[in-house]
């Protein structure tokens, strides 16, 4: 999710980092530009229309690639999103089942919602009742309210389940905040009362196999993939420290 004024703020640099490592990329703004590209769909900037904006981008994806992938994300133009976790992830699920992902907020929605800035995650089936079900406006919001929880309604309504994404140590895998907000657990007050894990903080919180940070600006774009595709330390295999001692390394 992009707009005209974000394209060379933002929306580059994404498509510079952790984009191309998509399947299918697509920008959806509210002009279609060509040259970028982007697709416009009908509907008005500003955060009061970002429902509307989400609503109409899953039409359009589901109408084009519904048969071209199998599972969907939405993520924000300051998301960073690790591909190769999010696929591990995955791998263990069902695309036919009605299910979606992402960081899990406690509050307004029985079952939850997920944040929209981390990216949300829905399965072929999701994607599916969304588009073909999701019409009625007393089942999902057409515009309007924020996003993430209008869209978390929408999919409780549409028998959607939310599903614990946490890792087998309990640790999270999608993040609404950036790295260091998490490691250090400065949140605001209104985190403590949504967050669904507890607002944890620290590494021994955060997944090794960490799916999806936001609040993530250009340049740190650029230092999140020197840090995660580039930097090794030398002799240490990631995550087997411990069997190096035993092979002499």
């Amino acid at each position: 999710m992009t707009c005209p004024q974000n394209l060379d703020k933002k929306a580059i640099h994404v498509k510079k980092t952790w984009a191309k490592r998509c399947n299918i990329l697509i920008f959806i703004s509210s002009v279609t530009n060509t040259s970028f590209p982007t697709i416009g769909v009908n509907v008005p900037e500003g955060r009061e229309h970002l429902t509307g904006k989400t609503m109409q981008a899953f039409r359009y994806v589901y109408q084009h690639y519904k048969d071209k992938a199998d599972w969907f994300m939405k993520a924000d133009d300051d998301t960073y999103v690790i591909l190769e976790n999010l696929r591990y992830f995955l791998n263990d699920y069902k695309t036919n089942d009605p299910i979606y992902f992402g960081h899990h907020f406690k509050t307004f929605v029985k079952q939850g919602y997920y944040s929209g800035g981390a990216g949300y995650v829905l399965s072929k089936e999701a994607l599916t009742r969304l588009v073909t079900k999701g019409n009625d406006p007393r089942i999902c919001r057409k515009d309007g309210g924020s996003e993430d929880l209008e869209l978390g309604k929408c999919m409780e309504n549409l028998g959607v389940k939310t599903v614990n994404s946490t890792d087998a140590l309990g640790r999270s895998r999608f993040h609404c905040f950036d790295p260091e907000t998490h490691l250090f657990g400065r949140y605001g007050d209104w985190y403590y009362q949504y967050d669904a894990s507890g607002a944890k903080k620290g590494t021994e919180s955060i997944s090794d196999y960490a799916i999806s940070f936001h609040y993530v600006p250009p340049q740190k774009m650029y230092a999140l993939e020197f840090y995660i595709y580039h930097l090794r330390p030398y002799g240490i295999e990631s995550g087997h420290q411990h069997l190096n001692k035993h092979n002499g390394h």
